[in-house]
């Protein structure tokens, strides 16, 4: 699984003009899942996600977690994030796992968030048609990987 973090001040998934999900201050989430993922991989990610400590704390120092903050999270699935552009500039989608697995296990990171949060986690519609709007907040965004575990 792949997942780049971006911290925001807002976020919001609209589809076909209504808005489906949006949090204020806290983590967007876009989420990608490689052929071969597991649910350990979605459950690693989650615990690192919703630990990570890339807010704020004393003298601006980046020190507190999205739970410490209680802030939000919006999750957005995206195979692209699999993208190969190593032949040509057309990119291929082949290291994405197919839909069946690849809702499962977005459906379980979800899951695995809300439990360790304690709350719902908004998120757009796996296999949709979305707009993400976000405002970044420092801007600070991370790539993780459940394959190197950074």
């Amino acid at each position: 699984m792949r997942a780049v973090v971006q911290r925001v001040s807002s976020a919001s998934v609209t589809i076909e003009g209504a808005v489906v999900g949006e949090i204020g201050p806290g983590l967007l989430v876009l989420l990608g899942v490689a052929e071969g993922d597991t649910p350990a991989d979605s459950a690693w990610l989650a615990q690192k996600i919703a630990q990570l400590r890339i807010f704020a704390a004393e003298a601006d120092r980046m020190n507190r977690s999205v739970q410490d903050i209680a802030g939000g999270v919006l999750v957005v699935s995206q195979f692209t994030l699999f993208a190969s552009t190593r032949k040509g500039t057309r990119p291929s989608f082949n290291a994405a796992a197919a839909p069946e697995l690849a809702n499962s296990l977005y459906q379980d990171f979800v899951r695995q968030l809300e439990s360790l949060l304690g709350r719902p986690v908004p998120t757009g519609r796996f296999g949709a048609m979305m707009q993400v709007a976000l405002v970044n907040d420092g801007p600070v965004t991370l790539l993780i990987d459940t394959k190197t575990r950074e």
